[in-house]
């Protein structure tokens, strides 16, 4: 039965491995290796009209396919030469925006409370985070236009209409407005509202009919951005990268950029709610439409590399000389739960907590209550494992008083297996009735083990996810949480009580369990040393509260603290 209670034990822990592969797989852009997902689902009937699901006619870099606009960049449509695009520079409280004359889009946002470089990093600019950007390197955009016709789209050339340069002292918003020139009769008018302290923008796209006869375009809003991944993944963690889609009906949908490669996508793609997504670590962009308006969402391929993710909606038939108006919401930002939760119905969830998002978020807000009472997330993340091993206290006492029992009566079995070890029936029934005498239940220790991984896997991705670990100082020499310790002094701690924890524990009998039940917790912990500072002290929390726990039971009962370190094991 002691065989049977360490299988169970190697089995949860090599599955936890699979997952964890498996999630590393997909977040790299690979296919599962061991969970595929299931065959993508039929895309719905296109909308009436032109869509960017059917064409991949245009060669220009930032231009989606589908949309028109098949000019070259710097001519305009219908072939006349195209004004020279301008920039233009709105400053608020929080944000840093550049505006490009060229279909009035967004092209850089910078975060000013975000720095762009990591304390421990060797950039130790004071530069603000910069989110959206169009460089050779990077392009990642925010672009509108109207489809169904020959309109307005992100390749015609605007005017900057009104637009101040810099959200100024008791002011709470601004204004920007661009205009484009008539095309095909139509024309369109962007207003960007930017509030103070806000980063959700308001979007109104006005639409007027100057032409004669009557016009029925679709309104259409992308995020465009590079597939590249982010520089903070490493071989032993990595975070999703890509676009989402989100509607109340099949909640949040990550897009992968290999399944737009492979034409595999699965998301919804009709839809009368909800947004698009461009997520990444801790960052994230969406469009939001507002509720009720019918919307098709798509996910393309644009260029080698380049990736849109967006929704169109068919705005209602205009008569010569009419308008209308058109509102959405474009948010470029931190994923700040709390915030996000007020912008648009489930927009938190691009904060991917994954399948644990029932357990993760009650446990990041019991994190942001202690952080509002010590001022420190790394004290937080202390106390708050303090808390969760006192919730679970009598459950981990059933555990460890098991694990006690079977280490005082362990040398007997050593014994009785050696001397019986050629007679296995005589062993079985002769360790049964060993157990029965001493009341011992081989199994005792696995089950309340069991309950509490998924809470911890949930405390796990809660500290991997939030923003507000970025650049947040602990003690001393540990200014960032969210980056690996540089000198490796939390990881080696981590190593130490990790191989006093497994030294407490009974040791197999069988010399090969014994040599794994070492070797695999010191290779978990080679892995740490790659891993954020506030998750390592997460583990180290964790592992002195159980080594203390468990010292204090086998003293109760009268075990002897003794470290079962299998020396002679190794030697051969």
């Amino acid at each position: 039965m002691n065989d049977i209670r360490r299988s169970i034990l190697w089995v949860v822990f090599g599955l936890s491995m699979v997952l964890i592969w498996d999630k590393w797989q997909i977040h790299n852009g690979q296919q599962p290796t061991f969970f595929p997902s299931s065959a993508p689902v039929a895309a719905p009937a296109a909308s009436t009209g032109p869509s960017p699901l059917a064409d991949t006619s245009l060669p220009a870099a930032t231009a989606t396919p589908g949309l028109p606009g098949t000019a070259a960049v710097g001519e305009a449509p219908g072939g006349a030469p195209a004004a020279v695009a301008q920039r233009h520079v709105v400053t608020t409280d929080v944000l840093r925006l550049t505006f490009n004359t060229e279909g009035g889009s967004l092209i850089g946002a910078d975060l000013l409370e975000h720095a762009a470089a990591t304390r421990t990093s060797k950039d130790q600019s004071e530069l603000p985070f910069t989110l959206l950007t169009q460089n050779g390197s990077s392009i990642y955009l925010a672009q509108t236009g109207l489809i169904g016709g020959n309109f307005p789209t992100h390749k015609t050339p605007m005017t900057l209409a009104s637009g101040p340069a810099a959200l100024v002292d008791g002011q709470n918003e601004l204004q920007v407005r661009f205009e484009s020139a008539e095309v095909g009769g139509v024309q369109l008018i962007k207003t960007y509202t930017l509030k103070r302290g806000q980063y959700d923008i308001a979007v109104q796209h006005e639409v007027r009919n100057n032409s004669g006869q009557s016009v029925s375009p679709q309104l259409y809003l992308q995020l465009v951005r590079d597939g590249s991944k982010l520089s903070s993944d490493t071989p032993f963690y990595s975070t999703f990268t890509g676009p989402a889609v989100y509607t109340e009906e099949n909640k949040f949908q990550k897009v992968e950029f290999a399944d737009i490669e492979k034409n595999k996508t699965s998301f919804t793609k009709n839809s009368s709610d909800g947004y698009v997504a461009m997520v990444q670590h801790y960052f994230a962009s969406a469009w939001v439409l507002e509720a009720g308006v019918a919307r098709e969402n798509f996910a393309r391929r644009i260029d080698n590399n380049l990736y849109a993710v967006g929704a169109i909606t068919a705005l209602p038939a205009l008569e010569p000389g009419q308008s209308l108006n058109q509102q959405a919401v474009l948010f470029v930002g931190p994923q700040e739960e709390k915030v996000l939760e007020t912008i648009a119905p489930g927009l938190e969830l691009v904060k991917d907590y994954g399948w644990l998002t029932i357990l993760a978020k009650p446990l990041y807000w019991l994190l942001e209550k202690i952080h509002g009472f010590v001022g420190n997330w790394g004290w937080a993340i202390v106390l708050l494992v303090v808390l969760i091993k006192a919730a679970f206290y009598w459950l981990n006492a059933t555990a460890y008083r098991s694990m006690a029992k079977m280490k005082k009566i362990n040398p007997r079995i050593m014994e009785m297996r050696e001397r019986l070890k050629g007679n296995p029936q005589a062993m079985q029934q002769e360790m049964m009735k060993m157990y029965r005498e001493e009341k011992v239940n081989p199994l005792g220790g696995c089950f309340p083990i069991l309950i509490q991984i998924p809470v911890f896997i949930a405390l796990y991705w809660v500290l991997l996810s939030s923003v507000e670990m970025r650049n947040a100082p602990w003690i001393g020499w540990i200014t960032d949480l969210s980056s690996p310790d540089q000198f490796f002094i939390l990881p080696l701690v981590m190593a130490v009580t990790t191989m006093i924890q497994t030294a407490l524990n009974p040791l197999p009998p069988d010399p090969l369990q014994a040599k794994l039940m070492w070797l695999m917790p010191l290779m978990f912990s080679v892995m740490f040393f790659f891993f954020p500072a506030g998750l390592v002290l997460y583990w180290i929390t964790n592992n002195v509260l159980t080594i203390a726990q468990q010292a204090h039971i086998n003293h109760r009962m009268g075990v002897p603290l003794k470290f079962t370190i299998p020396f002679d094991l190794f030697k051969k």
